[in-house]
């Protein structure tokens, strides 16, 4: 653990290092990384509002979504799209949104993309008054996120993944992290199941009884016999489950030394089988329902058990807060995240050799 002597110091030589950058925002950098970019993927739009964004890859770059309006929970809030084109992001156009009819429409929450290979990129998000009574829809897109398909809402009982992305297994299945909130207070873990590209559907039902763990939004990893299930909790710390049959049965779940303030977070398996995970690394605030979402950082893990800190993203008052990460096929790490609920931030980052050591 550095003392704040030498995390200034640090922090100071990062800022000189960026000062080509727009932000000087990082710390705790390893001598391997490298920040190749970072800045916002709009910098006016016509919601003022925004949050919980989602990354893809696309064959011809990269996707960013994310719902924005008046403000969370309002029923103009829909479904951003933005494209990296030539260098640039796209200005961001509305790809989905609540209406219903001429009388009655309701928000949008937490898009969630991903590139079917070989096929559709695809929009998962939930639409309905609040986390309780939504519902999920998909839409599809051929031409890598320019024009989108109607939308089809999912089958009862379906939500889609919920805020992280799904993961494809050599099996053809694709694994839907997903979650719910229930009126009796339960959160409960789940997975979602699709050979089809969405046509049809499977549920794994709840994972855990969701009373001595409050449990939703899960990041799903791979490991070479194994899988690991990284969740956003109410106990303070992220929570993990395992399973050793590919997915299909699971441990109890389990605290990991990640803090958690009951605010989501995003992970992903990395190229060379080791995994890394974006969080808030703070705790609720006593007698709260959260706490600060400031700073978010970026941790690195071989066994999903230990885990150390690679990089500071965030570390000023305010909210940096729902991330998502991917990593391209040239290695890139993607990152987008929440920057005080006004603007997406996007960050890319390639990693060095000794940013893995356990």
């Amino acid at each position: 653990m550095l003392n704040s002597s030498q995390m200034v110091h640090n922090l100071f030589i990062v800022s000189l290092s960026l000062s080509l950058l727009p932000f000087q925002s990082f710390s705790q950098q390893k001598p391997g990384l490298q920040i190749l970019t970072q800045q916002f993927i709009y910098d006016s739009a016509s919601f003022p509002s925004c949050h919980a964004s989602t990354i893809a890859e696309t064959r011809e770059g990269l996707v960013a979504a994310w719902f924005g309006g008046t403000h969370e929970k309002h029923d103009d809030v829909e479904i951003w799209v933005s494209r990296k084109q030539k260098g640039k992001w796209t200005i961001p156009v509305s790809a989905a949104n609540g209406i219903k009819d001429a009388s009655k429409r309701y928000p949008c929450w937490n898009p969630v993309l991903f590139q079917y290979p070989g096929g559709p990129l695809m929009l998962f998000y939930k639409v309905g008054p609040d986390p309780i009574e939504w519902w999920g829809e998909l839409k599809t897109s051929m031409d890598h996120g320019k024009t989108w398909s109607k939308a089809v809402r999912l089958p009862d009982g379906m939500l889609g993944p919920v805020k992280n992305k799904p993961i494809l297994l050599s099996d053809g299945r694709l694994i839907c992290p997903s979650s719910t909130e229930s009126k009796d207070g339960r959160w409960q873990v789940h997975l979602e199941i699709t050979k089809d590209t969405g046509k049809t559907w499977i549920s794994s039902g709840p994972l855990h009884d969701g009373l001595g763990y409050h449990l939703i939004q899960p990041s799903l990893l791979l490991y070479p016999e194994k899988q690991q299930l990284l969740c956003r909790s109410q106990e303070n710390r992220i929570v993990s489950l395992w399973s050793n049959d590919g997915a299909l049965n699971w441990s109890k779940p389990d605290t990991t030394n990640l803090f958690n303030p009951n605010s989501g977070t995003d992970a992903v398996t990395l190229h060379n089988g080791w995994q890394l995970v974006v969080y808030n690394p703070t705790e609720r605030t006593k007698n709260n329902w959260g706490g600060p979402r400031s700073p978010l950082q970026v941790a690195v893990s071989k066994d999903g058990v230990k885990w150390n800190n690679l990089l500071v993203l965030e570390n000023t008052p305010g909210e940096y807060s729902y991330p998502a990460v991917i990593q391209a096929k040239d290695g890139v790490v993607h990152i987008t995240y929440t920057w005080n609920r006004k603007k997406i931030k996007w960050v890319s980052v390639k990693l060095g050799k000794d940013d893995f050591v356990q």
